[in-house]
């Protein structure tokens, strides 16, 4: 029947994961009987999670449970899904026993394609893996369309089917509303989630409303929404995702820290969450919590393509603070092999600049440490300075600060960092966490922001005194001087709403566009565990 219905499924690549050699055989045997042309192994997640990574796969069979591991086979799809390293023409298919049987039928509700309940008969296979190609192969406009990175036409396609409730219009609707999340359409996907919340109250329909509250900056909203959503589904892990950068972005970060402490109790084995536990227990002054939540995603994702090497960089200001000469070298290690792997890549050299920084420290290299913070230092106004880089520079000088190391423009280089990257609140408390080892240079981070405030309040007295013009330049003038987002996005914004009073204003905002892209758009971003794309795990501190 499989070959009748889809004559190509010879060519079809499949992926079998389970623990018991077995099942393996014997799904791999039921696929193909199917007419499965190539069938790979996996018995462990860990070993699925690296080839799934790196090779492409139409169909994808995998057990839920795995003895002796704190994978399951869940988590696998939600790390892979969240990376966006799982393409959507790929079907998986979650198998599981009675046991767990309601946690995978929830799950089936939201990003698996479908689940095949032990014991099962090859009949009852064959059937699960048609139903999913056949959604594929109707959705595959759409699928094609993500691979080459149209999303617009994507998003089009996604919203005709949902508006015309085509076949598996309830699908193509949730990708949908991704994509114009993505595309910063924020009506369009807050009417897709809200279209199916009222036709089937999924909770990552409400997910997805809480995502474009986020977006649109109504915290206070998003917050009642996730708080409702996790009441009523309190082992929904992406939830808490969502919840801990809704408290980072209002400055709460003993609250954010407590809600990723939560996703990964119930995902202890996804390297996404370690490391945004790890990374915020960094910044919040958390050190045995931020070292041990820091290697134990070393150790089980550093060949993951979801593993950021920023954990790498603050395990080195971790083991400098602890004195661990070996645990240092163990880290910067693998920082420069990762450097060697992909010497094009400006973010690792300069993680690995800040790590030289430390090192020589460690050493007792006085000179060497005062060279290489005023080599980073100098690179404060690059383009592609970013958010990460800023907290990275900051919190290696507190250290430096804190020995009998003289650094006479310490406290310069940390303003000028400061006045460009202090943007918002939270960005603000994030760099003062950075700067907290040396209390001076705390105190430089606050001032810094308040003095981007003052400046910013009094631009807009010329509005207020129906000058907007002046309001413009004044505010272009000092984003300018400072490379500070929030001044360009104010300029922006009462350009748009005093346009036609400005003679000049096309002009002026040429400028202020220009400036944006140039400087701003990496802005206010510090990566909690992001990966390829750093996107995935990572959380975004908005302009």
């Amino acid at each position: 029947m499989a070959r009748l219905l889809y004559p190509d499924i010879g060519d079809c690549r499949a992926l079998v994961i389970d623990g018991n050699m077995t099942s393996r055989s014997i799904l791999a045997g039921m696929l193909r009987a199917m007419g499965v042309g190539h069938v790979a192994y996996a018995s462990r997640a860990t070993d699925a999670r690296r080839l799934l990574e790196n090779r492409s796969f139409d169909v994808v069979l995998c057990d839920y449970h795995f003895d002796h591991s704190a994978m399951s086979g869940q988590d696998l799809l939600d790390d892979l899904r969240r990376s966006n390293l799982l393409p959507y023409s790929t079907v998986f298919v979650m198998v599981t026993g009675e046991a767990s049987y309601g946690r995978v039928a929830e799950a089936a509700e939201a990003a698996l394609d479908s689940y095949l309940l032990k014991p099962h008969t090859a009949t009852a296979l064959e059937q699960r893996v048609l139903q999913a190609r056949h959604r594929k192969k109707v959705l595959g406009p759409i699928f094609e369309a993500i691979a080459e990175e149209d999303f617009a036409s994507a998003a089009q396609l996604c919203q005709a089917r949902f508006e015309q409730r085509g076949e598996y219009w309830l699908y193509a609707a949730r990708v949908g509303a991704e994509l114009w999340v993505r595309l910063n359409e924020l009506e369009k996907a807050r009417a897709l989630y809200e279209a199916v919340r009222q036709a089937r109250a999924l909770p990552w329909a409400k997910l997805g409303i809480a995502r474009v509250e986020l977006e649109s900056g109504q915290l206070q909203q998003a917050t009642r929404t996730l708080e409702s959503l996790i009441g009523e589904q309190p082992t929904y892990a992406d939830a808490y995702d969502v919840m801990g950068r809704v408290q980072v972005e209002q400055g709460d970060m003993a609250a954010a820290l407590e809600t990723y402490r939560s996703a990964t109790e119930l995902t202890p084995a996804s390297v996404s969450r370690l490391q945004k536990q790890g990374m915020l227990a960094f910044y919040m002054g958390e050190r045995d919590e931020a070292t041990e939540a820091l290697e134990r995603t070393v150790r089980i994702g550093i060949s993951s393509k979801m593993f950021d090497c920023q954990s790498l960089v603050l395990l080195t200001f971790l083991h400098t603070d602890k004195r661990d000469a070996k645990a240092f070298a163990r880290a910067i290690g693998h920082l420069e092999r990762a450097v060697e792997k992909r010497p094009e890549s400006t973010r690792l050299r300069r993680l690995l600049e800040t790590s030289r920084i430390l090192q020589a420290l460690v050493e007792r290299q006085t000179a060497a440490a005062v060279q290489a913070a005023r080599h980073l230092a100098r690179q404060a106004r690059d383009d592609d300075f970013d958010f990460e880089a800023a907290a990275n520079l900051i919190a290696a000088l507190a250290r430096l600060a804190g020995t009998e190391i003289q650094l006479p423009d310490g406290e310069a280089w940390v303003s000028e960092v400061a006045t460009r990257f202090c943007a918002s609140k939270a960005s603000t408390d994030m760099l003062a966490l950075a700067a907290a080892p040396h209390a001076p240079y705390e105190e430089a981070v606050r001032a810094a922001h308040q003095t981007i405030s003052t400046a910013a309040e009094k631009a807009m007295t010329h509005s207020l005194n129906g000058e907007p013009a002046a309001t413009v330049r004044a505010l272009l003038d000092l984003g300018g001087q400072t490379l500070n987002a929030k001044l360009l996005d104010m300029a922006g914004l009462v350009l748009n709403r005093h346009g036609a009073k400005i003679p000049d204003g096309a002009s002026l905002g040429e400028q202020i566009t220009g400036l944006r892209q140039r400087y701003c758009t990496r802005g206010t971003q510090v990566a909690l565990g992001t990966s390829a794309g750093r996107s995935a795990g990572g959380l975004t501190l908005r302009h």
